[in-house]
């Protein structure tokens, strides 16, 4: 079964004014929108994951305070979130990987996850976790390019080469509809 995966489209990344925004990243924000709509028009399970971190998160001490449970930052754009919020599967996880959460993998198995969908922020960070550990559950991974932003555009790059490498594929988001 095919599913969609979200990750990290959150106001702190994809905001200008959020903790760790990054020049840019909001240009994802439409492009992840009618991706997510797509799959709760077509019943595509959509998994869309954020960070959400204690106050005295370990990863603070790599980077500044963001995702905070509570905060507006760690809240998705609205025009990300589903109406029907039971369409769109939320994993909460206190670390870069979605793998992190005990929950990802009993969810996929039970789904039926065999083709995974993958777009969101950062390239380097959360989707390289999202990305190549799909990979290693031996699952097909497609990158959408469009819905998709890095840091640094080399770092992006890199991953990016890595993962085709890996087996993955990029993909346009118009290739899936």
């Amino acid at each position: 079964m095919k599913a969609f995966f979200d990750i990290d489209t959150q106001i702190d990344f994809v905001c200008p004014g959020g903790a760790l925004y990054s020049a840019g990243a909001e240009r994802v924000i439409p492009e992840v929108a009618a991706l997510n709509r797509y799959a709760g028009e077509h019943g595509i399970p959509l998994i869309s994951t954020m960070c959400a971190h204690p106050e005295d998160a370990a990863e603070f001490k790599v980077w500044a305070p963001h995702c905070v449970i509570g905060t507006v930052g760690q809240q998705k754009p609205a025009a990300t979130l589903l109406a029907d919020r039971e369409k769109q599967i939320f994993i909460e996880k206190n670390d870069i990987d979605m793998f992190s959460n005990p929950n990802v993998l009993p969810l996929l198995d039970r789904l039926g996850v065999d083709d995974c969908f993958v777009y969101g922020v950062f390239t380097e960070y959360c989707v390289k976790c999202a990305i190549m550990g799909l990979l290693k559950t031996g699952r097909t991974v497609s990158l959408v390019t469009e819905a998709t932003a890095h840091l640094s555009q080399a770092a992006g790059e890199q991953v990016v080469a890595e993962f085709l490498a890996a087996g993955g594929r990029c993909v346009s988001r118009h290739f899936l509809y």
